[in-house]
C-alpha cells in the first residue's frame, strides 16, 4: 500500500448502518474512481472525461453502464459461453437511473465525452444496489477534476408497516406499499420513480420529502469528500461558440414569427412542425443571401433558430395559458378505446389518446412459459411480463430496428410497475402473463397509453385485476426571473421537448400505483409538486371514466381460445407417485389427456397445475390423478385394463400404476382352460379387490360381480 493516498469517509444512516466510500486504491487511472461499500455490498465507480469535445458537438455525450459480476455473488454465468454479455434488463433500468439524475448536473456547454462505468463487485443479498449507484457515480465525479453544477445522491424510501425507511433490506422491502428511488441535489428532488399500493397522492410528497433530507446529508459528504482528496477546482474546458448579437436577432426577427404561428393553435402534430421549420428554413435563406461563406455559420444559426423556437412556445404558453395544440393548462385530448380488437389474442385493446395510440396484446401461458431469472442479486421465475415496442412509424421516420433499446425497456417496465400489485397473486391466478404493447402513433406519453391499453387488455382477458389503471404524463413551464409557471395534463412531444419536467403518474380511483419524475430545471418546490399531483389525480380520473365507459371489469371467463389452467394441492408425500419411475407417469397422463402438467413443491404441499385447451380435458386430467393417488380398498369394484396374459391369469391395472392378479380360476364360476380365449391385453373389464397379501400384492376377482346360476 505504499505511495497510495486512499482516503476512506462513511454516511451514517439513522438506524446506524454505513454507507463508505474508498479512493485512491483502485483504478486510479481513470480521471475519478471510489469504492462504495454497505453491507458486504460493493460498487466500483469510474467516470473517464476526453479533454475536449469533438469537433461540431453540440450535446453532452455520455454513457453509463451500469454491470453486474456474476463472482460478486459466487456465482458463474449462465449460458454456452459462460461470461457476462450485454446488459440485461435490470441492469439498463439501473444504468437509466443514474443517466437520468446525474445528466442535467453538467455544465449546459460541456460537450466532451463521458463515460461512467458502476461495476456490483460484491453482492449482498439484503442490500441492493439500485439504490446506492448514483451516490457512487456522483462520488467518482466529486473525486476527479470533471467540471459538475452539482453533486447528486439517490436513496429508496419504502413505507413498511407506516414508517418511512432509508434503504431497507430486500426482505423488509416485501411488505412496503411505497418503493421509491429518489434522486436529487442539496436543493432540489429531480427525479423519482418507483410502485406503490394505491396511495394517495399527498402520502407520496411525504415520501419524497423523507427521502430528500437522507440526500443532503450525501451531498454535503460528497463536497467534503472533494475537498479531502483536492479536487474541488475542475478543469478548464473550451466553450461552446457563442455570438450574443446573431442570437439576440434571431430571437427578435424569426422569434416572432415563430410566436405568430404558435398562436395560432395548430392541433395536428405534423402541420405545426411543417409551418415552424417553413419559418426557420427561410430565414436561414435570408440570412445566406445577407452574408458572407466566412460570416455564415449554418451549424450556430440553426442552434439559435431552435431556442427561439423554444423560448417562443414556452413564452406563448406562459402568457397565454394555453397549449401549443391549443388545450387549456388540464385539459386532457380526445380519447377513443376498443376491447377484443383482434380475435387471436387472449386478450386485447387499442388505447388512442390525441396523437398517440397503443395497441396491447395479452397472452396467457402456464408454467413452462414463465421467465427464469438467473442474475447475481436473484434466482426464481417472473410471471408477468410487459414489453413495450416504438417501431420508426410511430413517428413518421425511418430507421433500422435493432431490437429494444433502453429507452423501449424503461417504458416497459414503468407500465409493468403500474399494474403489478394489481394482478391477482400465484393463488388467485395460475397463468403467466405477457403483454404487449405495440405503439402504432406517437405524440407524447405513449407509456401512459401502455398503462391504459394493458389495463383495457387485461380485463378483456378475463384476469381478474383489482382495479382499472390508467396514467397520464404532466409537464412544466416556469420563469425562473418572473416565478410564472403552468403546469400541463398529458403533454404532447413538443411540450416534453420544450418543458422543465416530464412527471409520469399511474393509478386507480383509489390511489397511485407508479410514478416517475425528471426534472429539466435545477428544481421544483413542494407547492408546485402537489399541484402536478393533484392535477394528475383530475386527469387520470377522466381517462379512467373514458376507459371504463369501453370495459369497467373483468370478464367473467377467459375466451374461449385461451388455456385453461387449473391447480390441485397433493400431499408431498405423492409427489412421486404423480411422476412415477423416470416420469413416466405424469408423462402417460399428459398424453392420455391431452394436457401439459407441472408439479413442485411448494412449503411441503405439492402444487399440480394443469393447462389444457378446454375445461374437459381438465376434468379427465383430475380424474385421472385421483386414481393416481387412490388407495386400493379391499371389496371395492374398479374398472382395469389387461395388461399381460399368462397361462395362470392375466395382471390388470386397476389404479394407475397399481397391478393385481386375476387368478385364471376368478375369471367366471364355469372353469377356464384358456384365458387367453376369453380376453386379450388392451381390454377393459371390471373387478373386484378381494384381498392385499402382506407383501402388498393384489388379489383381483371378475367372477365376485357375476351373479351365479
Amino acid at each position: 500500500m505504499q505511495n497510495l493516498n486512499i482516503i476512506s469517509k462513511k454516511i451514517v444512516l439513522e438506524d446506524g448502518r454505513e454507507i463508505s466510500i474508498e479512493t485512491g486504491k483502485l483504478a486510479k487511472q481513470a480521471d475519478g474512481s471510489v469504492v462504495l461499500k454497505m453491507g458486504n455490498t460493493m460498487l466500483l465507480a469510474t467516470v473517464v472525461a476526453e479533454k475536449e469535445a469533438a469537433p461540431n458537438v453540440d450535446f453532452l455525450p455520455l454513457s453509463v453502464d451500469y454491470k453486474e459480476k456474476f463472482s460478486a455473488g459466487g456465482k458463474i454465468p449462465g449460458g454456452f459461453l459462460k461470461r457476462e454479455g450485454k446488459l440485461s434488463d435490470r441492469e439498463v433500468l439501473i444504468s437509466r437511473l443514474v443517466d437520468r439524475a446525474i445528466r442535467p448536473m453538467f455544465p449546459k456547454d460541456f460537450h466532451a465525452q463521458v463515460q461512467i462505468n458502476i461495476s456490483l463487485i460484491s453482492a449482498d443479498p439484503n442490500v441492493t444496489p439500485d439504490a446506492l449507484a448514483g451516490l457512487a457515480a456522483s462520488a467518482a465525479i466529486a473525486v476527479s477534476d470533471i467540471p459538475i453544477l452539482d453533486y447528486i445522491s439517490e436513496v429508496r424510501v419504502a413505507r413498511i408497516d407506516g414508517k418511512f425507511q432509508i434503504n431497507p433490506s430486500t426482505a423488509d422491502n416485501q411488505n412496503s406499499d411505497i418503493d421509491l428511488i429518489i434522486a436529487g441535489t442539496s436543493d432540489h428532488v429531480i427525479m423519482v420513480e418507483g410502485d406503490l399500493d394505491e396511495v394517495d397522492e399527498l402520502e407520496m410528497i411525504d415520501a419524497i420529502s423523507f427521502g430528500h433530507k437522507e440526500i443532503i446529508k450525501h451531498c454535503k459528504f460528497q463536497k467534503e469528500l472533494a475537498k479531502e482528496a483536492n479536487t474541488t477546482n475542475k478543469r478548464e474546458y473550451t466553450h461552446s461558440k457563442k455570438d450574443e448579437k446573431l442570437l439576440e436577432k434571431i430571437l427578435k426577427e424569426a422569434g416572432e414569427k415563430i410566436y405568430e404561428v404558435v398562436k395560432k393553435c395548430i392541433k395536428e402534430k405534423k402541420l405545426r412542425r411543417e409551418a415552424i421549420n417553413k419559418i426557420k428554413t427561410e430565414y436561414l435563406e435570408k440570412l445566406k443571401e445577407n452574408l458572407s461563406e466566412t460570416e455564415l455559420d449554418v451549424e450556430l444559426i440553426n442552434k439559435y433558430l431552435n431556442i427561439s423556437e423554444k423560448e417562443a412556445s414556452r413564452k406563448f404558453m406562459l402568457k397565454e395559458k394555453t397549449r401549443l395544440d391549443g388545450r387549456k393548462s388540464d385539459e386532457i385530448r380526445h380519447i377513443w378505446n376498443e376491447i377484443d380488437y383482434l380475435p387471436g389474442a387472449h386478450g386485447s385493446a387499442v388505447f388512442t389518446r390525441g396523437e398517440t395510440q397503443s395497441l396491447t396484446t395479452v397472452t396467457l401461458g402456464g408454467k413452462l412459459d414463465e421467465q427464469l431469472i438467473d442474475n447475481v442479486m436473484e434466482s426464481g421465475s417472473n410471471k408477468l411480463l410487459l414489453h413495450y415496442n416504438f417501431p420508426a412509424f410511430s413517428t413518421g421516420e425511418v430507421r433500422p430496428s435493432r431490437g429494444p433499446g433502453r429507452r423501449e425497456i424503461g417504458h416497459g417496465n414503468l407500465a409493468m410497475e403500474a399494474i403489478k400489485r394489481l394482478v391477482p397473486k400465484e393463488d388467485e391466478n395460475p397463468y403467466t402473463i405477457r403483454i404487449v404493447s405495440d405503439i402504432l402513433e406517437s405524440n407524447g406519453s405513449s407509456s401512459m397509453a401502455t398503462v391504459c391499453a394493458a389495463s383495457m387488455a387485461l380485463m378483456d382477458a378475463g384476469i381478474k385485476i383489482k382495479n382499472s389503471v390508467s396514467g397520464i404524463a404532466m409537464g412544466l413551464i416556469t420563469d425562473k426571473e418572473s416565478g410564472d409557471y403552468i403546469i400541463l395534463s398529458d403533454i404532447i412531444g413538443d411540450e416534453d421537448h420544450l418543458g422543465d419536467m416530464d412527471f409520469k403518474v399511474t393509478g386507480t380511483a383509489k390511489g397511485v400505483t407508479a410514478c416517475q419524475m425528471d426534472i429539466k430545471v435545477e428544481g421544483i418546490s413542494q407547492k408546485i409538486l402537489k399541484e402536478a399531483l393533484l392535477q394528475a389525480k383530475k386527469g387520470r380520473l377522466h381517462i379512467l371514466e373514458k376507459m371504463n365507459q369501453t370495459i369497467s371489469e373483468p370478464r367473467k371467463d377467459l375466451k374461449s381460445n385461451a388455456p385453461r389452467i387449473e391447480s390441485v394441492t397433493i400431499d408431498e408425500s405423492n409427489i412421486g407417485t404423480i411422476i412415477g419411475p423416470g416420469g413416466k407417469v405424469i408423462q402417460d397422463l399428459q398424453k392420455e389427456t391431452d394436457t401439459i402438467i407441472t408439479i413442485e413443491n411448494i412449503n411441503g404441499i405439492g402444487l399440480i397445475k394443469i393447462s389444457a385447451p378446454n375445461k374437459d380435458k381438465i376434468s379427465k386430467a383430475k380424474d385421472k390423478i385421483k386414481l393416481i393417488l387412490a388407495k386400493p380398498e379391499v371389496g371395492q369394484t374398479y374398472k382395469g385394463k389387461i395388461k399381460s396374459i399368462l397361462d395362470f391369469g392375466a395382471f390388470v391395472e386397476f389404479l394407475p400404476g397399481k397391478n393385481g392378479l386375476l387368478h385364471i380360476s376368478e375369471v367366471m364360476w364355469d372353469r377356464v382352460d384358456d384365458i387367453s380365449k376369453i380376453y386379450k391385453i388392451g381390454d377393459e373389464i371390471e373387478v373386484k379387490l378381494l384381498d392385499i397379501d402382506r407383501n402388498g400384492r393384489f388379489k383381483l376377482s371378475r367372477k365376485a360381480l357375476i351373479p351365479r346360476e
